[in-house]
């Protein structure tokens, strides 16, 4: 097995507590789902926030999961004048048996702009 780096994104409807939580829990649903992962596999997340999102740390979520001893970074994205608003965007490393090109990044909704190959 190798560890592999999947990628993906949420927009996030509000700024609440509840909301960013929600919405990076089911990123993570999507991840793990569409790659065939057990939570046993996720070496380490990577999340980044827009300025925007202030209400909670999305590696919250991961906890909330049961991501209990999985190593968790958050980071601020750069304000970028024209960028797109409320998105959470993660990174997992994980151990799987798939190529590159048999992973799947997952976007959710309009972050798929994001993503020119994906759009």
């Amino acid at each position: 097995m190798r560890v592999r780096g999947i990628r993906g994104a949420v927009r996030v409807p509000e700024d609440t507590e509840e909301a960013v939580l929600e919405a990076t829990a089911e990123l993570l649903r999507e991840i793990v789902g569409r790659n065939a992962l057990d939570q046993g596999d996720v070496v380490s997340i990577f999340f980044t926030a827009t300025p925007d999102i202030a209400s909670a740390f999305p590696a919250s979520a991961a906890r909330r999961l049961g991501m209990a001893r999985v190593p968790l970074l958050c980071a601020q994205e750069l304000a970028v004048e024209g960028a797109m608003t409320r998105v959470v965007r993660v990174l997992v490393h994980a151990h799987t048996e798939r190529t590159p090109q048999e992973i799947e990044h997952v976007y959710v909704g309009e972050t798929r702009s994001l993503r020119e190959d994906l759009a």
